[in-house]
């Protein structure tokens, strides 16, 4: 079954970026869519649970932070937002070429990359029955741009640019019902490929949008996408149900069920007692006990990376030569071995291995505990504050504290002492952004296939994005540079230098690149975790 599900890296560079071939103009056709527990006995996967085949239950390792799209930043929250909201583009059902949406086709671009003249699709339909037009995608698109946003849209500098920085969206308007002209400050080689993501790109009702308080994001969330929101009930679960009026081909699957459960072995044992048709974050231990069993494990190489950062505005990593010297006291490919196993591989770059313009002779600061241990005493850096978060991630599956743990250890035999405070994922996204601390963990899987997208964190403003606080004037420049530049050898060029950059200055320690891993009941058919790290339903069915 794994064959079923695992595609090679070369294949996947190959299918990475944005291809107009092949997409003519688009009918209704919708979008998306592309503590230990003993061993519970060999089984089919029957259907007692999660239960009938009207519905298929998934679970997540953490509460989504919201559902209106311009909130989050979170994948929980993307992968349930997902199937409810649709944006102008979209992405391929295995990869990350960028096919028309909501919009009938990719847009007419200006000579200058400055304009973009988006054709809208007629006849589609927000769930509130308010109707999709440009007035619409203005609406979404603007409460997003300076000044409106809010300090809670964690993406909108992200996705639409900054005006400080010279770079995004300028202005939106809609020039007739069907038509949409974005103007750019600067040309921005990864804007159609934004324009497909889960996170702040997906149009929302502006009728629902005008009704939420201030500030607030939209409850209950209203998409044009092929399941509408039934209810949240926080720390448990949230229900889907398939949009009758969907504009597109019908969902094959009437509900869907969300199904929040922290702990891996409690995921494991709902797959295996049919309480959860698919779930997310296997632990890499626990692999074999999923197959043996005889359920479907699906494991394929992810686009993220895994990290320490350090705070590089306050405390005493401020200091480049500390946070070398730290650097230096971790042997990160036995930490990698020692807790992932097979299920991960060594971060010689913050990019996928897989992804241009990946280089393997950047060189990280190499394993030095004897070196590390004088440059920290030299600098009489004793103690050190670390955050870190209990759940497991797309991008760590184990969760935060055996990293912690074994940062720990390998700063003592330097004669560092390290603190440790842990956190649930939820309170971990705020505590990042308001409590102290000398390094932390966190992690990114990318949202589109573009290398700004993962380069780019390290230039936002916002501290939930940019951990470290990096704020470098030279990097912001490359970063500048490299939206500018469209793709190709010139473009791959800039971002290798800040990939360089990132190594010199060191305001992260790169972990590890993770497979993705989910557990999946065989009588669920054409279930695929999309590499941006959210999963599609409208075309998953399950037996009965």
């Amino acid at each position: 079954m794994e064959e079923k599900f695992t595609f090679s890296r070369r294949k996947f560079v190959e299918l990475l970026g944005v291809s107009a071939a092949g997409f003519g103009l688009v009918s209704l056709a919708g979008c998306g869519g592309n503590g230990s527990t003993s061993e519970p006995a060999k089984t089919d996967g029957g259907s007692a649970a999660g239960g009938t085949a009207d519905t298929i239950t998934y679970s997540l390792t953490a509460d989504p932070r919201a559902l209106d799209p311009a909130y989050f930043d979170d994948g929980e929250s993307a992968i349930v937002s997902a199937n409810i909201h649709e944006g102008l583009y979209q992405y391929g059902a295995k990869d990350a070429k960028v096919a028309p949406c909501l919009a009938v086709d990719l847009p007419e671009i200006s000579a200058d990359g400055l304009k973009y003249t988006i054709k809208l699709n007629k006849g589609i339909k927000f769930h509130d029955g308010t109707d999709f037009n440009a007035e619409a995608v203005v609406a979404s698109i603007e409460r997003q741009l300076e000044p409106n946003r809010n300090s809670d849209m964690p993406y909108a500098s992200f996705v639409f640019g900054e005006k400080d920085a010279g770079s995004g969206v300028e202005t939106v308007k809609a020039l007739d019902p069907t038509t949409v002209e974005i103007t750019m400050r600067a040309a921005s080689a990864p804007l159609v490929k934004n324009l497909a993501m889960a996170l702040a790109s997906p149009i929302v009702s502006p009728k629902a949008a005008a009704a939420a308080p201030a500030g607030q994001p939209i409850d209950p969330p209203i998409g044009t996408g092929p399941y509408k929101f039934v209810n949240w009930t926080k720390g448990a679960s949230i229900t889907l149900e398939a949009n009758p009026d969907y504009w597109g081909d019908a969902p094959k699957t009437k509900n869907l069920v969300f199904k929040i459960i922290t702990e891996g072995n409690t995921r494991i044992t709902s797959l295996m007692n049919g309480e959860c048709d698919i779930i997310s974050s296997v632990d890499p231990s626990s692999a074999t006990q999923i197959t043996d069993a005889g359920f479907e494990l699906f494991s394929e190489d992810g686009m993220t990376i895994n990290y320490m950062a350090f705070n590089t505005e306050v405390g005493a990593c401020t200091d480049q030569e500390v946070r070398k010297a730290v650097a230096q006291a971790i042997n990160v490919e036995e930490l990698v071995k020692s807790i992932y196993g097979d299920f991960a591989t060594v971060a010689n770059s913050v990019m996928p291995i897989w992804m241009a313009p990946y280089d393997k002779d950047i060189k990280q600061t190499s394993f030095d505990p004897e070196a590390a241990k004088k440059a920290l005493a030299d600098k009489g850096i004793t103690s050190l504050k670390c955050i870190t978060y209990t759940t497991a991630r797309p991008y760590n599956q184990k969760g935060g504290t055996d990293l912690a743990n074994m940062i720990q250890g390998y700063l003592a035999n330097v004669g560092v002492d390290v603190t440790i405070t842990q956190y649930d994922w939820t309170t971990y996204k705020t505590k990042v952004q308001t409590d102290p601390y000398d390094i932390c963990f966190y992690g990114w899987t990318g949202d589109n296939g573009d290398p700004d997208n993962f380069m780019n964190l390290l230039a936002d403003t916002n501290w939930s994005m940019n951990v470290a606080h990096f704020q470098d004037e030279e990097y912001k420049k490359l970063i500048a540079e490299g939206l500018a530049t469209p793709d190709g050898a010139e473009r791959d060029a800039i971002y290798k230098q800040c990939e360089e950059m990132v190594a010199k200055k060191q305001p992260w320690v790169l972990i590890s690149h993770s497979k993705n891993l989910l557990g999946i009941n065989p009588k669920v058919k054409d279930f695929y975790y999309h590499p941006t790290g959210v999963a599609f339903f409208k075309g998953v069915s399950k037996q009965a």
